[in-house]
């Protein structure tokens, strides 16, 4: 007789992340007072880095955007000077991911412009962008930074086109893409690219899917699917898998899982309920979750996704009574990872007028570093310039540990010889004097005055991943940013003050006075 050993097997799925819960923030931890815009567009409307929060506001004669420090939490001061450049409703905008001071935004204007927002934030009204992009026929709607190429972006409008903008061209108005893509026949509504930005996939008011060779404009792949109208889509990471939301024929909300090499049919398409806001996903490709967030209610689902059958684990459902208009999210390297935080979203509750941060956590009872759930993530370097790109190359994002003291990696190592991420090729400072004469002292001095000013934030501030955080709440006047001088400062910036701002004020060049005072 032969006895046969009865396997046991678990009735659940084992997972670090089953138990992530969702932290909202205390109320003198929100920014209240925010004249969030009422526009109808299905964009996020809010851009997030470890240094400010961005956020388009309602306003009359034209378009404008609120800039502030991600610490000058509470009440929002009603005439906080904005970014207000634009002569139209501002659609959408976009941080440059490898440097914290640059953003771009896109409006009905039909221009695309890419502004240098000041180290201590927007002290007065900024109207004069670093540079202006006109090639658009109709109001543009939507940006996208390349995610390994430096000072590369895209943009797409009213018109049907995609066009690619190399930012390095020294223009301060830029009228000619580099590529311009015309595959689409109506409104595009969302745009992805994969990890290393050799594809692009884009979602389109024809409900159509495709999948694009950014450089070339060539169409890979195009999916046409009766059954699901598409309205935001997203790539996986490195899972070589597209996930879309959208609404079913019969108007229920749904997503869709496809596999990029083929579109024919969906992987999985599971219906959600039967509201009518937008679904907004948002991929974490290190830990694997998928998080949808709905426009409109206050509820966010997430799931943990796998690149084998069934390709989708439902975790849980964030729950809330405040519904969300648009939603930004802190890029990995800006998260706490002393609390076990791994993602963050800001909420934007207009009823409320107030922007809410929403920690994502794993519960641990640890207070140390967790490498488990903390791989090896995007940092903020570039992996190449953008005639790199331009010229056929592709590569994967440059990497960096989040663990509290390690060395943030340079921007693209082989060719930076020893300048790194703060290089003259890659300097805020150095764009500044090429564009205003005599003004990288200045900018130089302010670095110091910001790095003592960050040192006294940081002792009331929680270290986070290892990085410096962003400076303290942005000063009202101009004596409290050249306020505040004592003996720890260097002894020559006591004595070269004076001489900047003798060529500031007669409009000389730095250089000169300097030499002048030998």
């Amino acid at each position: 007789m032969t006895v046969s050993k009865m396997t046991w097997r678990p009735q659940y799925r084992s997972s670090k992340f089953r138990h992530v819960f969702g932290k909202a923030a205390t109320k003198e931890n929100c920014y209240d007072g925010v004249p969030i815009t009422r526009s109808v567009h299905d964009n996020h409307f809010c851009a997030v880095n470890p240094r400010f929060i961005a956020v388009i506001t309602e306003c009359a004669g034209g378009g404008a955007f609120l800039v502030l420090s991600v610490h000058h939490t509470g009440k929002v001061d009603p005439l906080h000077p904005k970014v207000s450049g634009h002569r139209g409703n501002v659609l959408d905008i976009k941080w440059n991911p490898f440097n914290d001071f640059c953003i771009a935004s896109c409006s009905e204007d039909s221009t695309v412009k890419v502004w240098d927002i000041p180290p201590h934030g927007v002290l007065k009204n900024l109207t004069v962008p670093w540079k202006e992009l006109q090639g658009h026929s109709r109001r543009v709607g939507l940006i996208e930074w390349h995610p390994t190429a430096n000072n590369v972006l895209f943009s797409t409008g009213y018109d049907y086109q995609v066009m690619i903008w190399n930012l390095d061209s020294p223009e301060a108005v830029i009228k000619n893409p580099v590529r311009t893509i015309s595959h689409h026949t109506d409104v595009v509504l969302s745009m992805s690219f994969n990890t290393d930005g050799s594809r692009l996939a884009t979602s389109c008011k024809d409900k159509k899917i495709r999948v694009l060779e950014p450089r070339t404009g060539n169409l890979l792949q195009e999916a046409n699917c009766k059954n699901h109208k598409a309205s935001k889509v997203l790539f996986l990471g490195n899972l070589k898998m597209l996930l879309s939301t959208g609404s079913s024929r019969w108007n229920h909300r749904q997503m869709a899982l496809w596999d990029q090499e083929d579109l024919d049919v969906p992987l999985l398409l599971e219906d959600l309920d039967g509201s009518s806001g937008v679904l907004f996903p948002f991929y974490d490709p290190d830990t694997h979750m998928l998080y949808i967030a709905g426009k409109g209610d206050g509820n966010i689902r997430y799931y943990e996704i796998s690149s084998e059958k069934p390709y989708m684990h439902f975790l849980t459902e964030y729950r809330s009574h405040t519904p969300q208009k648009g939603m930004g999210i802190m890029p990995k390297r800006g998260l706490d990872v002393s609390s076990c935080e791994v993602f963050r979203f800001y909420k934007l509750v207009t009823i409320k007028a107030l922007i809410e941060p929403l920690s994502m956590i794993v519960p641990r009872r640890s207070e140390s570093y967790q490498d488990d759930i903390y791989p090896m993530t995007a940092a903020s370097a570039a992996a190449m310039s953008a005639e790199e790109w331009l010229s056929g190359i592709d590569k994967g994002p440059v990497l960096q540990s989040l663990k509290p003291g390690s060395r943030v990696p340079d921007s693209y190592p082989e060719l930076s010889s020893g300048l790194g991420s703060k290089g003259l090729g890659n300097s805020l400072g150095t764009r500044r004097s090429q564009s205003r004469p005599g003004q990288l002292q200045l900018a130089y001095i302010q670095d110091q005055l910001g790095n003592k000013e960050g040192k006294e934030c940081r002792s009331k501030t929680s270290v986070s991943n290892g990085q410096d955080p962003t400076l303290c709440s942005p000063p009202k006047t101009e004596n409290e940013v050249w306020g505040g001088f004592d003996v720890s400062y260097p002894a020559w910036l006591y004595t070269i003050l004076p001489w900047v701002g003798e060529g500031l004020v007669y409009g000389g060049c730095t250089d000169c006075i300097l030499s002048h005072h030998g």
